[in-house]
């Protein structure tokens, strides 16, 4: 779409025609004195309005002839002022259709629920990974930076099922929900549990009793930052060795926290010049080899058994966080 269309056109002609018509006007009713420059010059003040004065006195007739002009100039900066503002209108409509199509051709694709702190940090996440995904959020100053990153968006409210269709719901293999409110974050979630029974749904809570009504709402998961942050600052505070873990919960239900830490074999004499079969990590201690860094820092991703660690190794493990601590105390690090 080009904002410069025929309506534009006519009025940059008009506005031409007007100086014309406006530079002969003066030339004529100035007389010997007036100049060709000296009446585009004054027909060019006149029109602008901006106050400078006269090139030479005018009579009576030459001050009827500046008042038409004001007349004629005026009415067309309103005229082109008021296209201006349709054609900014008609051009965000046409960005808008435009998204749309955009994300009508998505599939298998993520729809992120409200662009604050967290919506902000999955958002960025996504996009890191090149994962297609759509933004819903009906804050302004929340859309422009939405736009400024590049990403797809529907400038609506995320409560609204007619929202959630226009953002691909019903394709989609993901939802976060991370709106403001409690209340909205559980209304959305039984909306989009209704329009899609197969997509990992995720959602936001703040309030503890809210949990328990995602969960039945159809939310997958569900999370409170403040705790999910708390808990973590107090893994890191209890046990300052234990670099990351993850909770995986199985079809029972049943929650199995996994551990990754690195142990340095300098500190370890009697693992240096062993391999990690013959080290009994896995069979005494439950826990694997997943790499190891060399002193030149080159790593070595699920080595073989029969790898042998070094002084200069730093060796990386996983397993569950027990048999994890277990070792680590049994070592004395």
């Amino acid at each position: 779409m080009n904002l410069f269309n025929s309506r534009s056109f006519k009025f940059v002609a008009y506005m031409l025609l007007l100086i014309t018509i406006g530079t002969i006007g003066f030339f004529i009713i100035g007389g010997d004195q007036w100049s060709i420059i000296d009446s585009l010059y004054m027909t060019l003040i006149t029109l602008s309005t901006v106050g400078f004065s006269e090139v030479h006195p005018l009579d009576e007739s030459g001050r009827v002839w500046a008042m038409i002009l004001i007349i004629f100039g005026v009415s067309g900066f309103a005229y082109v002022i008021s296209q201006f503002g349709t054609e900014l209108l008609e051009f965000g409509h046409y960005r808008s259709r435009k998204m749309k199509k955009h994300i009508e051709k998505l599939e298998n694709h993520y729809i992120v629920c409200g662009y604050g702190r967290m919506g902000a940090v999955i958002a960025a996440e996504l996009s890191d990974k090149e994962i297609p995904f759509v933004v819903i959020e009906n804050n302004e100053s929340k859309i422009e930076k939405v736009q400024e990153k590049g990403y797809n968006f529907i400038y609506d409210d995320a409560t609204l099922e007619e929202t959630l269709l226009e953002a691909g719901i019903k394709s989609a293999s993901g939802v976060v929900v991370t709106l403001n409110t409690d209340q909205d974050n559980l209304f959305v979630t039984m909306s989009v549990r209704t329009l899609n029974t197969d997509a990992f749904l995720v959602s936001r809570y703040s309030m503890s009793d809210t949990a328990a009504k995602l969960t039945r709402a159809g939310a997958n998961k569900v999370v409170n930052p403040y705790v999910a942050g708390g808990h973590k600052m107090s893994e890191l505070l209890i046990s300052p060795f234990l670099e990351d873990s993850v909770s995986i919960r199985t079809p029972q239900q049943n929650i199995i926290d996994l551990a990754i830490d690195e142990m340095k074999i300098k500190n370890i004499p009697k693992y240096d010049g062993v391999s990690i079969k013959e080290s009994g990590l896995r069979e005494e201690f439950h826990v694997s080899v997943v790499g190891i860094v060399d002193e030149d820092g080159n790593v070595s991703i699920n080595p073989k058994p029969d790898t042998v660690m070094q002084k200069s190794h730093t060796v990386m493990l996983i397993g569950e966080k027990e048999h994890l601590i277990k070792l680590l105390d049994s070592l004395d690090l």
